[in-house]
């Protein structure tokens, strides 16, 4: 499996059946590589993955992520084989471990340490199996300890709410021939307080994460900018904002600092479909 240039990530569960198969069509006529998902408290992540499959014909589908407390290894492997059996090979497992809040609040897990909670659980994976090396696995990674292990034991790695410098340091941690898949935030809208202020709401649940923030400080980002919904720094590097030349600028340096893809968020407000394909129909051709 090769990964192109552009994917796009987006949250399935805002989006009835129908929904879903006419933006499955969109992302196909634009040209997108690959649609990720993120794992929800509404559709189940590998049920959610064949509908998408069973509705479209050629656009990868990828779980960013799966959580490794929503199923135990032998189900997501299971899951991982018949949905490339069935549907030529366009499935990509991405896992992570979540976040404690999520975890023990919503699952009623106890949550473990990341690093070896995913080896673990990629041990079990595999057990017994052979070829595992060439499954379309990869992993949410941030610190430098879990892009080791996405090198070490994945076809690459995930990272999220992140920066181009960033996606520099996961390239030589990953090192040639892993994937590594950025995911970036935008809205096209060139008014800057407009522009924040969608890029604030979007990033609240994110600001109390722990592997989130502990990332961003690593980033160089202090606490203070981190404070009070984020620094207007900050959020311009979460959320790239203005016209379409200025995103896809943007875009380019994840790819130029050693990304394989970069997958689009489009940031709109509630609801608003409409906008959301608009920017990923200026953004095709990045």
């Amino acid at each position: 499996m090769q990964l192109g240039r552009l994917g796009v990530w987006y949250p399935m569960d805002r989006l009835s059946g129908d929904q879903i198969r006419a933006f499955l069509g969109k992302l196909e006529q634009l040209g997108y590589d690959a649609l990720w998902y993120p794992e929800s408290r509404g559709y189940e992540s590998l049920s959610l993955a064949g509908f998408m499959l069973a509705n479209s014909t050629k656009l990868k589908v990828g779980s960013s992520i799966a959580s490794t407390y929503a199923r135990d290894a032998f189900t997501a492997r299971r899951g991982l084989l018949t949905l490339n059996g069935l549907y030529g090979e366009r499935f990509i497992l991405g896992l992570g471990v979540s976040h404690a809040p999520m975890v023990e609040g919503v699952r009623g897990h106890e949550y473990q340490k990341p690093v070896p909670a995913m080896r673990a659980y990629l041990d079990a994976l595999v057990q017994r199996e052979s070829g595992t090396e060439s499954w379309p696995v990869a992993i949410a990674a941030l610190g430098p300890l879990m892009l080791k292990l996405a090198a070490e034991r994945t076809r690459g790695a995930l990272p999220y709410n992140t920066t181009p410098a960033h996606t520099a340091t996961a390239r030589k941690a990953l090192g040639a021939g892993k994937w590594l898949v950025a995911e970036q935030k935008i809205t096209l809208e060139s008014d800057p307080t407009k522009a924040r202020t969608l890029g604030r709401a979007e990033l609240k649940h994110y600001m109390v994460l722990d592997n989130y923030r502990n990332n961003w400080l690593r980033l160089g980002f202090t606490e203070k900018e981190l404070a009070d919904g984020g620094s207007d720094r900050f959020i311009d590097a979460m959320v790239l904002w203005g016209d379409a030349d200025r995103i896809k600028a943007g875009l380019r340096a994840h790819l130029d600092a050693g990304a394989d893809q970069v997958c689009i968020q489009p940031v709109h407000a509630n609801g608003d479909f409409a906008a959301r394909d608009r920017m990923l129909t200026a953004l095709a051709d990045t």
